[in-house]
């Protein structure tokens, strides 16, 4: 069993920055998936960015080289820093990890306007 905790999210203005953070407890190895996926309201939920073991992350073409994925397997927590945010990013955020199954976090608000 995994738990996600996911504490952060908040009011940006565009163009500003934030980091989000995703904790889990139970079984969790570095070769096992974790990342972010994001809703915004009416749209379906989408990958933001993932990584799996050391080397490997994807990320969705609307944020590539604004927001960058990183791990710390010590402590079983996956950060995204979001850079030169816009209003577009505005959704729920919520934290995903595979390993025997799907798990995701609660989700965390990022509000991005002026």
């Amino acid at each position: 069993q995994v738990q996600l905790v996911e504490p952060g999210g908040g009011l940006v203005q565009p163009g500003g920055s934030l980091r989000l953070s995703c904790a889990a407890s139970g079984t969790i190895f570095s070769s096992n998936p974790m990342g972010w996926y994001r809703q915004a309201p009416g749209k379906q939920r989408e990958l933001v960015a993932i990584t799996i073991g050391d080397d490997t992350t994807n990320y969705a073409d609307s944020v590539k080289g604004r927001f960058t994925i990183s791990r710390d397997n010590a402590k079983n927590t996956v950060y995204m820093q979001e850079n030169s945010l816009k209003p577009e990013d505005t959704a729920v955020y919520y934290c995903y990890a595979l390993n025997d199954r799907s798990y995701w976090g609660q989700g965390t608000q990022v509000t991005v306007s002026s």
